[in-house]
């Protein structure tokens, strides 16, 4: 029999387009074939799936180390809690492959799952968020970023959690602060990347360096921009061996810890926030064992 492994999306290299989707139960009974099907069916080439406390929970299962995203409120900012049972993010080299793997999955379960929310994402400048300053460049590399995103022994063996949040930008007001102060936002330079010494304490780099945490908070980000008709912003996808790492991080950003607010709050907040447990792989198939044998 395959051994486990993590799902190999999660630390493979973004893909050009991809979708996200959320799903609620509407019919707790059809669950478990639900299920079923999808553990059979589910293209481990192009997506990730992840288990919201819901969809646990409606199983009898326990899943050690998952909960329910935590809504948070700070001096001028709240974190919003928008959690679901199901998540899962398909993605390919161009839209049509997305939008057809989309919609067979949107089938597979109709029968227990509706969407509750659909977000269409892209790669932008290589890499970059939409305020043009990269992304992810603190993701830790090789041995490390397996490391920080995937559980390394016990029952959850090969599995690993996921942080979603979406991020409405107010790129109008981004771009109307002098260059300077852009990057004192993000306390880089945009041009060259590189950290900036005089970054002010609520530089978001410096409200998110995640050797300053204890133990140090590493994760891996796979997040991707989006853009709607009206608004934009960027989708945060952060994976964690566990879920304490960003839920510290995010109490720093929210000024929590010792009162000062990430600037990214500045011109930018969020809408949604879940997490989710990814299962591990067995083969070519996602191992569904430690919810479907919950109540057996």
């Amino acid at each position: 029999m395959p051994s486990l492994q993590p799902q190999p999306r999660i630390l493979e290299p973004i893909a050009p387009v991809a979708r996200s989707l959320t799903f609620r139960i509407h019919d707790a009974r059809e669950v478990r074939g639900a299920l079923e099907r999808l553990a059979k069916q589910f293209p481990l080439e192009c997506g990730i799936v992840g288990i919201g406390e819901p969809c646990a929970l409606a199983m009898g299962a326990h899943i050690a180390g998952l909960r329910t995203f935590p809504a948070l409120s700070g001096a001028a900012c709240v974190v919003p809690s928008t959690q679901d049972a199901l998540w899962m993010r398909i993605s390919g080299p161009d839209r049509g492959i997305v939008f057809d793997a989309s919609r067979a999955m949107r089938k597979l379960l109709a029968d227990a799952f509706s969407v509750s929310d659909t977000l269409d994402t892209f790669t932008y400048h290589g890499g970059r968020d939409l305020t043009r300053f990269e992304d992810g460049t603190e993701n830790p590399k090789g041995e490390d970023a397996a490391a920080a995103a995937i559980v390394g022994d016990g029952a959850l063996a090969g599995s690993s959690f996921v942080v979603v949040q979406t991020w409405v930008h107010d790129l109008t007001r981004f771009e109307s602060m002098p260059g300077a102060a852009r990057d004192h936002v993000i306390g880089r330079s945009a041009e060259s990347n590189e950290e900036l010494e005089d970054a002010p304490e609520s530089a978001h780099v410096k409200r998110t360096a995640q050797e300053s945490f204890d133990p140090p908070a590493f994760m891996i980000r796979r997040s991707m921009p989006w853009a709607g008709a009206e608004h934009e912003g960027l989708e945060f996808v952060a994976f964690v061996a566990a879920l304490d790492k960003f839920e510290h991080m995010m109490r720093r950003m929210a000024g929590l810890e010792d009162g000062v607010v990430d600037g990214l709050f500045t011109f930018s907040h969020a809408v949604t926030g879940g997490y989710y447990w990814c299962p591990p792989a067995r083969g070519e198939r996602i191992d569904l064992a430690a919810v479907l044998d919950a109540k057996r």
